[in-house]
């Protein structure tokens, strides 16, 4: 499902080149768990990045189901990273706008999923963690952990095919 072929990934800082991530082989099945262990800085958060389409590697290949992803233009990627990919980030992200409800439903209607497919997707997941009663809270009125079950719910809701989960539970 996942595949790393020699990746690699340098930032520029100060016309300094720091390399994060040399010659990163790896496959990950479907249905596979895995875990990244390591101190801060060792690259954890730039990989997660990178399978998410979110960045580009500076070498080596990605594939996907077995697609080379980054052959793609940015918007073929944008349409797969939203069918396929669900996130829930180190720091959730949630546009503080929009109630708990509307956050979570924002992938579905991006993808062009009916308003009311959408609230009703939305709103079973976050009844499964617990926030029923916070629907029609914004982000400033839920408590860090309100806020990152509502990013759960919203990485959930398209029932992606891979899940990537930065420090998930950090606020929990």
């Amino acid at each position: 499902m996942i595949r790393l072929n020699n990746l690699s990934k340098t930032f520029l800082k100060d016309r300094n080149k720091i390399e994060v991530l040399r010659g990163l082989n790896l496959e990950i099945t479907r249905g596979e768990s895995l875990a990244m262990l390591g101190v801060s800085g060792a690259g954890k958060s730039t990989l997660i990045h990178i399978l998410g389409t979110l960045d580009h590697p500076t070498g080596g290949y990605l594939h996907i189901n077995g697609l080379n992803v980054f052959e793609w233009d940015e918007k073929k990627m944008a349409r797969f990273r939203n069918s396929t990919i669900g996130f829930i980030f180190q720091f959730n992200n949630l546009l503080p706008e929009f109630d708990a409800l509307e956050n979570a439903m924002m992938p579905a209607l991006i993808s062009g999923m009916s308003t009311r497919q959408a609230a009703s997707k939305s709103l079973k997941l976050l009844e499964e963690v617990g926030l029923k009663d916070r629907l029609k809270h914004k982000p400033g009125e839920l408590s860090g952990g309100e806020q990152q079950r509502v990013a759960i719910a919203r990485a959930l809701v398209m029932e992606p095919e891979i899940l990537l989960a930065d420090e998930p539970t950090g606020n929990l």
